[in-house]
């Protein structure tokens, strides 16, 4: 097909390292270690499809929302809003429709992710999921989580069911910490991180990699405390500017021609079964189909996702659409700020017109 000539797209929108150069570069190795040739493969198609709008047979990645609830309310998270309370039913993912969808795309689809608006971990069956995921061939196995429930025990169960790929958020240190993300302690986290820490050397594990991301305001106080705290016991320590999750902009800057790259990257299935048209549509605005009844291949060559691609390959033709007006991927940023981190000199970058403080 031909190449996207003029569009802006996006690759990963909005997650910067607060890493070095030479230690971004091992987590990279470590991430690829047992599937090399076709993690390369795996990522040269996550930045080419999306230039090329060509479709795969199947996603490269499956989100696969284990829980679309959480036992905490961060002050700029969307869970907290009464809009998403209304939208979004909170719940569960079914055991067998996860395995119904793991069945299909065995063999095909390169990684799946359990995690989305809620806390994964939270649910009953998410060390099973691993194992099964795994057993059934999956490359690459990863989760989003908030931490607190990865007590030694428990983190045991999920390296031995064979997770990949873990990412803790972690919003600041101290005081910082615990006012975004009570009733959670940062000792408490802290400590967790030790000892998994610990675990993976005395078991000479490179798996799964632990990468630490928190959102910049609450770094933004001590960046050199936060990296110096936290680098040494995990592979990657990263950071996001703040998102308008809360919806109180309105003086948006968009890019110019904007495409969405996850349309050609990822399908995206909610607790309730429901297919999301992408990982960012929070409030599920645009569903495209129902995993209970179709199949991932049939939703992901369907007519509704087709009509949407079709939309973002017109000229702002994104702009047509609630869900993507409200994304932070079209939306344009500035490295604006800098900043140090030990020794080390970093320009953050933020978007245009967004305020950069928590429950803002």
């Amino acid at each position: 097909m031909q190449e996207n000539e003029g569009k802006y797209i996006p690759i990963n929108k909005g997650h910067f390292e607060l890493d070095t150069i030479e230690r971004t570069e091992e987590f990279n190795k470590k991430m690829a270690t047992g599937w090399e040739n076709e993690y390369k493969e795996y990522r040269e198609n996550w930045v080419s499809l999306p230039k090329t709008r060509n479709i795969r047979e199947y996603p490269l990645l499956v989100d696969l929302e284990l829980s679309s609830a959480c036992n905490l309310k961060c002050p700029m998270c969307y869970t907290i809003t009464d809009d998403f309370k209304k939208k979004v039913k909170k719940g569960f993912m079914d055991f067998e429709l996860f395995k119904k969808i793991i069945d299909e795309i065995s063999g095909k689809v390169f990684a799946i992710r359990l995690s989305l608006r809620g806390e994964a971990t939270l649910h009953k069956n998410f060390i099973d999921c691993i194992k099964y995921a795994k057993e059934k061939g999956i490359k690459e196995v990863s989760t989003l989580t908030h931490g607190g429930n990865l007590e030694l025990e428990f983190f045991e169960k999920a390296v031995k069911a064979g997770i990949d790929w873990i990412t803790i958020s972690i919003d600041g240190v101290d005081e910082e910490y615990n006012k975004i993300r009570k009733p959670l302690k940062f000792e408490d986290t802290l400590r967790r991180l030790k000892q998994i820490k610990k675990y993976k050397d005395e078991n000479n594990l490179t798996k799964p990699v632990i990468k630490i991301q928190g959102i910049w305001p609450a770094i933004r106080p001590n960046p050199t405390k936060y990296y110096e705290t936290i680098a040494p016991l995990v592979d990657l320590v990263s950071y996001n500017p703040l998102i308008d999750y809360l919806r109180k902009d309105s003086e948006i800057v968009y890019e110019e021609n904007f495409a969405c790259p996850q349309l050609y990257q990822r399908v995206v299935v909610g607790s309730d079964g429901k297919v999301m048209m992408c990982s960012n549509d929070e409030d599920g605005e645009e569903i495209v189909g129902n995993a209970y009844e179709d199949t991932i291949y049939d939703i992901w060559h369907g007519e509704k996702l087709n009509k949407i691609r079709d939309i973002h390959n017109q000229p702002d033709g994104f702009k047509t659409m609630k869900v993507c007006k409200l994304c932070y991927y079209p939306r344009k940023m500035i490295p604006d700020e800098p900043a140090k981190v030990g020794d080390r000199d970093i320009i953050v970058e933020n978007y245009i017109n967004r305020k950069q403080n928590a429950g803002e």
